[in-house]
């Protein structure tokens, strides 16, 4: 399974943020979504990634300011992560899973040369798995239901 077709299952919405928005603006986008993401977009392209693991660290580092609303004092390029790995269209879905461990990334976007095709999420790649699985499981069961007859296998 390549990851083409892990965004054809998942399907093309993407949630984005802006630099300099307000990080309490951005979570408020990611709640109203539910999304553990978003695509941070400057002058028509990626430059960078904001995950609930980057707002948990903004309010864990601001917790005695964030009962005064610290988070709307907060851009979202202060927190964000630069550079984000990123996975391509013809990755194999094993690749891209290794990629997200060694990265410690929940959440990759995927990029064909400069253009952003899309974010997959580990979640997402654990339904692609499945559902092919459950496919192949489905395919294995109809062809030993059908067994031709007398082809017993091996000769005695």
């Amino acid at each position: 399974m390549k990851v083409r077709e892990i965004l054809r299952i998942k399907g093309s919405v993407l949630f984005t943020a802006m630099p300099q928005q307000t990080l309490d603006g951005a979570v408020e986008v990611m709640a109203n979504h539910d999304v553990g993401s978003l695509v941070v977009m400057g002058g028509g392209k990626m430059v960078g990634m904001l995950t609930f693991r980057e707002v948990l660290k903004a309010v864990a580092s601001r917790a005695t300011n964030f009962c005064g609303g610290a988070l709307d004092q907060v851009k979202v390029e202060e927190v964000m992560i630069r550079n984000p790995a990123f996975a391509t269209p013809e990755m194999d879905v094993n690749d891209l899973r290794r990629l997200m461990i060694d990265q410690h990334q929940r959440y990759l976007p995927v990029m064909d040369g400069e253009l952003l095709m899309g974010v997959v999420s580990f979640l997402d790649v654990a339904k692609s798995v499945l559902e092919e699985q459950s496919f192949e499981n489905k395919m294995l069961k109809n062809y030993i239901k059908n067994w031709p007859e007398g082809d017993g296998g091996a000769a005695a």
